[in-house]
């Protein structure tokens, strides 16, 4: 997959092209239908299928104050951008003269000039240009008027649920992991380095790996059955996210405890990737260190008895998102 980091990088007599435009956080399960289609779409008319999405996310410029947290930071995004099979990702930074272009201009100047739109799929409810003024119906016009067609999507219901990104974060926020899976159509997941813990969990628990400062979308605060990927390893493990109220003073962390662990070597630089299944429960402050302790095995149980159901069902002997 290639990927396009301005205009200026996309080579001359590029295209013609099958093209979608989005934010695509979190490349969920409507967007997935849209990027198979235009792959095969491309393929068959041997052209190009290339997805036109931005850095930073559109709402931190235009709305700072929103405090929006991305399902799939940029790196994630691309990782899932590239698993659909994408010719090509422009990646466009989504600069204030970027927000100043009229839908005329945008699609004139990026669809058709850059990347020879011949045709280009977008949901019902797009919206583009200077204060989102262009729609589906305007792109249709304009699709008429420059030479590309207009593929419009309607909206994908999954058990009752409209899949988008704003109703995914609504539902990991709210800790609602295994719901936000399915409009996902995998676990929702966040990747991270190592961080330094306080030392609590090995001293008075179980031992624990903590995450670095995590700044993008994390579930709810609570305990959760999660698999942990350490570099090349996979590890069952529960996983909680909070302020540890039990030890005094809050300090906020994600620590996760491997089930089945064995000493790891862990640099600064290495990956650390927490898959969520679903929540166990709230984080709860304990009277006694005993009354945690109690707390944690029963947890470990009811993961491992959950991961035991998983693998009696699949009958595999790892548990896959």
């Amino acid at each position: 997959m290639q990927v396009f980091r301005k205009l200026d990088e996309i080579p001359a007599g590029f295209g013609p092209s099958v093209v979608s435009v989005g934010n695509f956080d979190g490349v969920h399960l409507a967007h997935v239908r849209v990027l198979k289609e235009i792959v095969g779409r491309a393929r068959k008319g041997k052209t190009e299928s290339v997805v036109v999405t931005f850095e930073p996310h559109p709402m931190r410029i235009l709305r700072p104050d929103s405090g929006l947290k991305l399902l799939t930071p940029t790196a994630e995004r691309l990782r899932l951008l590239e698993k659909t099979e994408i010719d090509a990702v422009l990646l466009l930074p989504f600069t204030r003269d970027v927000s100043l272009m009229s839908p005329r201009e945008f699609v004139q100047q990026i669809l058709c000039d850059r990347l020879r739109a011949v045709e280009v799929h977008e949901g019902y409810n797009f919206h583009f240009g200077h204060k989102a003024a262009g729609d589906v119906s305007l792109l249709t016009e304009l699709g008429r008027e420059l030479g590309f067609e207009v593929v419009v999507y309607q909206e994908l219901r999954v058990r009752g649920e409209s899949v988008s990104s704003t109703r995914i974060r609504d539902l990991v926020q709210a800790g609602e992991v295994d719901r936000a899976r399915a409009l996902l159509a995998r676990p929702f997941s966040i990747r991270s380095t190592p961080g330094r813990g306080r030392g609590y969990g090995a001293k008075y628990t179980v031992p624990t790996i903590n995450l670095s400062r995590y700044e993008e979308l994390a579930p709810k605060d609570g305990v959760y059955i999660t698999q942990t990927r350490v570099g090349g390893e996979c590890f069952d493990s529960v996983t909680n996210i909070g302020n540890r109220p039990t030890f005094g003073a809050d300090s906020f962390a994600i620590e996760t405890h491997l089930l089945d662990f064995h000493p790891l070597e862990l640099t600064p630089e290495t990956e650390i990737e927490l898959v969520f299944f679903t929540r166990l429960r709230d984080e709860i402050k304990f009277a006694s260190i005993e009354q945690l302790r109690e707390q944690i095995g029963r947890d470990i149980r009811k993961a491992r008895h959950y991961f035991g159901l998983m693998r009696q069902k699949t009958g595999a002997a790892e548990v896959r998102p």
